[in-house]
């Protein structure tokens, strides 16, 4: 029966980045000012926004979204790596809330945007990593690759805005969602 209620935990992933694409795109509708190239999607939450709740509260939302599929995760999970995969995950999406509590324009704000991105790559590099030297190889070099691209091509690539980067980010984190949602006893999810 617990089992059965944990499961139930899992399409969240799927539910998290639908939703948090949903609210970044509603922002967007309601803030005719907003430029996809010169912004960053923070700024929807902060002093310039038309309906800073919108995305404020849909970031708490998401992020909470987010932890419980963490906690589906850790206990999907398989060995040390992919529980520890999980966790930072579970921090992520605390560091999501965050972003929503925190919106653009605050002292915090910078801090727990970067932290966001930074435990989504630990968490996608860790599950990955606990992948290796079993029959998901493949999968686990994917998902190591995919946590090594994030922050590498973050740093190298001059991208015209925030809002750019973040979107880039956001969907290797979709990515690897839709990859562990679709075969999940295949990679331990």
């Amino acid at each position: 029966m617990k089992r059965e209620r944990l499961d139930r935990l899992r399409i969240l992933g799927v539910v998290s980045g639908i939703s948090g694409w949903l609210v970044i795109l509603a922002s967007i509708q309601r803030s005719p000012w907003f430029v996809f190239t010169e912004h960053a999607f923070s700024d929807l939450g902060g002093p310039m926004a038309t309906d800073a709740w919108l995305f404020s509260n849909g970031m708490i939302l998401t992020g909470f979204m987010i932890v419980l599929f963490g906690i589906y995760l850790v206990h999907a999970s398989f060995n040390k790596l992919t529980t520890v995969g999980a966790a930072f995950l579970m921090i992520t999406g605390m560091f999501l809330t965050l972003i929503g509590v925190f919106p653009s324009g605050t002292k915090p704000h910078f801090i727990v945007s970067v932290l966001f991105f930074a435990h989504s790559d630990l968490s996608i590099l860790a599950w990955g990593t606990g992948l290796m030297g079993g029959e998901q190889n493949v999968f686990g070099k994917i998902f190591i690759g995919m946590g090594l691209l994030g922050p590498v091509l973050t740093a190298v690539i001059p991208w015209p805005s925030t809002a750019v980067v973040e979107a880039f980010g956001i969907m290797i984190m979709n990515v690897w969602v839709a990859l562990m949602y679709m075969n999940p006893h295949e990679r331990g999810a």
